[in-house]
């Protein structure tokens, strides 16, 4: 295929997975930016109000980085695993796997797709949150990208979990089971300096506290890791998941038996 041809490939897939998405607004949009308006609600006015301030911060301003970052983490990992799980089951990726279409050029559409309904409804949110609170972005570019690099990173690991998802139970014990404890577990409500030390040496094994703390960082300027600690594991799990999931791809593993 010609670049150009590629090009058009790769736009008619971002395209067709965003208007997926798009077109069910109620069910992808929605719901997301009410949850957490019930986060900001309860954990921000209610409970924050009696915690105090948090490295300088209000309770609410200090969560408010965790919670945009769940709610893409948690969107950019469904939308995915959702997604090309269906495409799976319905013989569509069979199609663009015999097709003249790179395997990249497929990648790379529907982690797209993904990071757009994750960085979409993550801008949701985050307007949401101007209702609770005031917002500064201290570090745009750090913020800008860590939260690119974590959409694109759990994008791709929703595909790898549709990859080997069997059946429709299958995408959904990765999100309940590993997603959710380690992103309630990541920093998002509070600082892992409020743990004992052991508990502390057991958090910074969970990559979601690396970027929550990046974003956090980039929104407000204080975090508990330093920020190029977490590009550096950002940009190894990319490159790692993404040649994972090219190579899984490629050798057709639970999409040709």
């Amino acid at each position: 295929m010609t670049p150009k041809q590629k090009l058009t490939a790769l736009k008619t897939i971002l395209f067709k997975e965003i208007l997926r998405f798009v077109r069910i607004w109620v069910q992808t949009l929605i719901p997301p930016a009410i949850t957490m308006t019930l986060y900001f609600v309860i954990f921000g006015n209610l409970i924050g109000s009696q915690i105090g301030d948090m490295d300088g911060f209000k309770y609410i301003e200090y969560i408010i980085p965790g919670l945009i970052m769940m709610s893409v983490i948690t969107n950019s990992y469904s939308n995915v695993v959702s997604t090309f799980f269906s495409a799976k089951m319905f013989g569509h990726v069979q199609e663009m796997l015999i097709s003249p279409v790179p395997n990249h050029v497929i990648l790379l559409g529907y982690i797209g797709g993904g990071m757009a309904r994750g960085l979409m409804v993550g801008l949701i949110v985050t307007l949401v949150s101007l209702f609770f609170s005031k917002l500064h972005i201290a570090h745009p570019f750090i913020t800008i990208a860590i939260v690119m690099m974590t959409s694109m990173l759990f994008s791709i690991a929703g595909l790898v979990n549709a990859i080997y998802a069997r059946d429709f139970d299958d995408i959904t014990i990765i999100p309940t089971f590993v997603l959710t404890p380690m992103t309630y577990l990541g920093g998002v409500f509070y600082s892992i300096n409020m743990l004992s030390e052991f508990w502390q040496s057991v958090s910074l094994v969970n990559p979601v506290l690396y970027m929550v703390n990046g974003f956090r960082y980039g929104i407000l300027g204080v975090s508990d890791i330093s920020p190029w600690v977490s590009f550096s594991l950002l940009v190894i799990f990319i490159v790692t998941f993404y040649s994972f999931a090219y190579y899984l791809l490629k050798k057709g593993v639970g999409i040709r038996n």
